[in-house]
């Protein structure tokens, strides 16, 4: 099976696992066959909104397997570098919700509220309602000079009801007020691995994701495999056209494929697709999966753009061939 060779799977929540409330079709399965086989879960999220505790029981809610310890946020990475740069016991302005309240506390560290409290820092992650009211006071505090992290970058989340704006883009506001960029915790930027590595003891993780800027990204900085799902954020285009920070090491329909032999993919080539280029242009010609097709012409487009990126109108007529 895939999964042969590694000890933890890093595993990305929100178009992974599940979309908002609702599992994804089948990863409760493949997570509970994968957990039997003796391969660790370990839940690795950018979402710094919920505790621990909270996101193992919606997991289980779901028929997934995990307890609090087998979850790894953002926000933990996020006030471990906090702690590691201001004293014990100093106010840290929370802009963000119950998940990232707890991992300051967590850390020795006093959550506030507002810029007349003098915080040290200021950490910010999505929370739902987040106000313009904790924003100002964030922009206040970060204009006198307290130091600025957040949670992570991502300019959007997937969830059940569509794709909706994630804390990067809420992060913009900050910015925009101060001038000042903040140091980022999440996905693809090391501290949130370092945490997971930190608190798993994995010797060789294999990454899962659904984005490839944020989870194959950071695979591809800590030097580590990675998967690829199609349930998420990522599509064939992303792929065709990905820079080689942004091609994983696998790819895979859902979380089945971590269950299953991978196949041959050799000068494109997979199962009984080949991809080729002609005239300029990407073709796929046979029959079978369109995951296997993907595969094919993810491998074709890399090979040819080398360290650069394929371009989109050259990849259309495969394209064309996977929808």
């Amino acid at each position: 099976m895939l999964i042969d060779g590694y000890d933890t799977l890093l595993l990305d929540l929100d178009g992974v696992v599940y979309l908002g409330r609702h599992a994804v079709p089948g990863a409760p399965e493949a997570l509970e066959e994968a957990r039997r086989g003796g391969v660790r879960l370990a839940y690795v999220t950018n979402n710094a909104s919920r505790t621990p505790s909270a996101i193992a029981a919606h997991l289980r809610e779901l028929g997934v397997p995990a307890e609090p310890a087998d979850v790894v946020t953002s926000a933990q990475a996020a006030a471990r570098l906090v702690a590691e740069q201001v004293p014990a016991g100093a106010n840290v302005l929370v802009v963000g919700g119950t998940g990232l309240r707890a991992a300051v506390r967590d850390r020795g560290l006093r959550p506030v509220s507002t810029a007349a409290e003098d915080p040290v820092a200021v950490v910010q992650g999505i929370a739902p309602g987040l106000s313009y009211g904790l924003l100002a006071e964030g922009a206040l505090a970060v204009r006198q000079g307290a130091l600025f992290v957040a949670s992570n970058r991502d300019s959007t989340m997937p969830t059940d009801r569509g794709v909706v704006p994630g804390n990067g883009a809420m992060v913009q506001v900050i910015v925009t007020a101060t001038g000042v960029e903040p140091v980022y915790a999440g996905k693809p930027d090391p501290p949130l691995h370092r945490e997971s590595m930190i608190r798993t003891g994995a010797r060789r993780p294999l990454v899962v994701g659904d984005r490839l800027d944020t989870d194959i990204e950071g695979a591809h900085n800590a030097g580590v495999d990675s998967l690829l799902v199609l349930t998420g954020v990522a599509r064939p285009v992303d792929l065709l056209t990905a820079p080689p920070e942004h091609r994983p090491t696998y790819l895979g329909e859902d979380l089945s494929a971590l269950l299953a032999p991978y196949p041959e993919v050799e000068r494109g080539t997979c199962g009984g697709w080949r991809a080729r280029w002609e005239d300029g242009e990407l073709r796929l010609e046979g029959a079978g999966s369109r995951v296997d097709a993907l595969r094919a012409a993810c491998d074709a487009a890399w090979a040819a753009a080398g360290d650069g990126r394929a371009d989109e109108d050259a990849v259309k007529p495969a394209l064309a061939r996977l929808t």
